[in-house]
């Protein structure tokens, strides 16, 4: 896995990253986590603070190539408990993001779904399911997320009722908000989980205290909320507010 984008992945979700930690945790040199650190500074990802670096906050995410190699084991773990839940002959809707993507391609055994999606990368996992039928919106491919955004694809989400709904997030707040990097990503989430008869949240667990600018939806509003891990300990009282929606996938394994 890319060294550069996983330190990129940790400063946007702890708004800062140091030299002692990177290095001990990643395995490396202190010398070379400095050279990462001025390499990512001069693409303007950075900003160089005294011992280590701060995110610079901006309206976009990582792209979706980085995004999709980042964390694979742990989604994996949380898409095989999402299998557990979809029985053959659902009617699913799956949201944009590389979680619900994989999530998409672990469900490819399942007959007879109905797959309404945004998301490309869940529609081609799917492509192959037997007697599947798959609904995407039209207008423009958003490259290189892989997503289809805009007035179309809320449209679309509103015009059908879901058994599940499968969503994930930009980040989760320390209040268990749910944030996106766009307005218009939060409303087609929140359009999901209202047109849906069961909603299932999926997140690994780098998303609790990950920073993105648009708010919208809440932790508790989830039906089914699955997790690779406990995050960080600030973060257990929300977890403990979820009773019996909560799965963390890691403890299952």
């Amino acid at each position: 896995m890319n060294r550069q984008l996983l330190i990129l992945e940790n400063a946007q979700r702890c708004g800062r990253v140091e030299v002692d930690n990177l290095a001990r945790v990643l395995g490396v040199s202190h010398h070379t986590i400095r050279r990462d650190i001025n390499a990512l500074c001069e693409k303007g990802k950075l900003r160089r603070l005294h011992g280590g670096a701060e995110f610079i906050e901006q309206s976009a995410n990582l792209p979706y190539s980085a995004r999709s190699s980042l964390n694979v084991p742990a989604k994996k773990k949380i898409a095989a408990q999402v299998v557990r839940l979809i029985p053959d002959g659902a009617t699913l809707f799956f949201s944009i993001g590389t979680t619900p993507a994989i999530a998409a391609a672990a469900l490819a055994e399942r007959q007879g779904l109905t797959v309404i999606t945004s998301n490309l990368s869940a529609a081609m996992a799917l492509s192959d399911a037997p007697e599947a039928r798959i609904f995407l919106p039209g207008g423009e491919l958003r490259l290189p997320d892989r997503d289809i955004l805009g007035p179309h694809a809320l449209e679309l989400f509103q015009k059908y009722r879901a058994d599940f709904a499968i969503y994930g997030v930009g980040g989760i707040d320390a209040d268990g908000s749910l944030l996106d990097f766009n307005e218009t990503e939060v409303r087609m989430r929140e359009t999901m989980r209202s047109n849906a008869r069961k909603s299932i949240l999926v997140a690994d667990a780098s998303k609790f205290g990950r920073h993105a600018a648009a708010v919208g939806g809440h932790l508790r509003d989830a039906d089914h909320v699955i997790i690779d891990a406990r995050p960080e300990p600030r973060f257990h009282p929300l977890l403990d507010g979820l009773e019996n929606t909560l799965t963390i996938a890691g403890d299952l394994t």
